[in-house]
């Protein structure tokens, strides 16, 4: 790998061309996906945390063992099950007899990219365990913090078909999560091109990093940079409000998502070569950003509404704003 070394000041072309060598990079191993993969690397440099949502054996664990090979970041996976105790995602205090002192283990969950494989299988407390760490980038142990390495990415899985044993997420827990996505099964052509890519062992194991882990938090900051007029951000507030009014629902998009739904839309500018968010940007990334934080009422699920329908309606009910966003 040879690092970028990106100065204070990343041009558009400079971060168009970062974001697109990790996607090509990950589309070597995951085919077919190109869309999904956007949605993982807008999350990753938003600085956000992914749900999955999707049957097994698609190709979840492979994207984010990708994504951290590609940007050479740790990876860790942690199989979530009833008996999973929280000290086995976060670590444990053990006494050393020889310094008659604690000594902080870290668990798993002290990686770049931490996959939490059917993460609804771990009971309430242990999903609790993540809730801090999802939002501050700390693990709090004996009362003495402990920080996450950065860039710090949390993607958690869950099979919406098999839901026996399971426990659902909570809602706070929920909202942590900027995006929720599904990969889906893969055309003919490319489920065809997995089976040869296998035969000439294009594997995860064989990819090598594109950008360093700093390259990586310096186009993180950059995205951060991308102008948001503010015609824009009461479009984008107004949309996460327009949730809340629907009556098919129960609770809708909290001001968190209205936070994940700006910092997500600057990536995606910013991967498009703009400097400015437009609308556009803001109804491309409604549906995962804000979908997963809608609850339905009886009544609308009854009906067979989804929560996906709700939140587009609620992005064609706002007024498109016809300032300029660049200005």
């Amino acid at each position: 790998m040879t690092s970028v070394a990106y100065g204070a000041e990343i041009s558009s072309e400079q971060f168009v061309s970062g974001f697109a060598r990790l996607r090509d990079n990950i589309c070597h191993v995951v085919r077919g996906k190109t869309e999904v993969v956007d949605l993982v690397l807008t999350c990753f440099f938003a600085e956000g945390h992914l749900l999955i949502e999707d049957v097994p054996g698609v190709g979840k664990t492979t994207i984010a063992r990708a994504l951290a090979a590609s940007v050479n970041g740790g990876c860790s996976r942690i199989q979530f099950t009833p008996d999973l105790l929280p000290s086995d995602v976060t670590g444990v205090s053990i006494f050393d007899q020889r310094t008659r002192e604690f000594v902080f283990h870290r668990g798993p969950v002290f990686a770049n990219v931490v996959l939490g494989d059917e993460i609804n299988r771990a009971s309430p407390k242990t999903q609790s365990a993540l809730l801090e760490v999802m939002e501050e980038h700390q693990v709090t142990v004996d009362g003495e913090p402990h920080p996450v390495p950065r860039p710090f990415l949390v993607i958690g899985t869950q099979n919406p078909i098999d839901m026996d044993g399971t426990y659902p997420l909570p809602e706070a827990q929920l909202d942590r999560f900027l995006m929720r996505v599904c990969v889906g099964y893969p055309d003919h052509e490319s489920e065809v091109e997995v089976i040869e890519g296998r035969q000439l062992q294009r594997r995860v194991e064989d990819l090598r990093p594109v950008i360093s882990l700093a390259d990586a938090a310096e186009l993180m900051r950059a995205a951060e940079a991308v102008h948001l007029a503010p015609a824009i951000s009461s479009y984008l507030v107004s949309v996460a409000a327009a949730t809340r009014k629907l009556a098919e629902v129960r609770l809708g998009a909290s001001p968190r998502g209205s936070l994940a739904l700006a910092r997500a839309a600057r990536v995606r500018a910013a991967s498009q070569g703009r400097g400015y968010v437009t609308p556009a940007d803001v109804k491309a990334l409604a549906v995962p950003v804000l979908a997963h934080r809608v609850l339905l009422t009886t009544d609308a699920r009854t009906k067979g509404l989804t929560a996906q329908a709700c939140v587009e309606a609620a992005a064609a009910s706002v007024p498109v704003p016809h300032q300029l966003p660049g200005r």
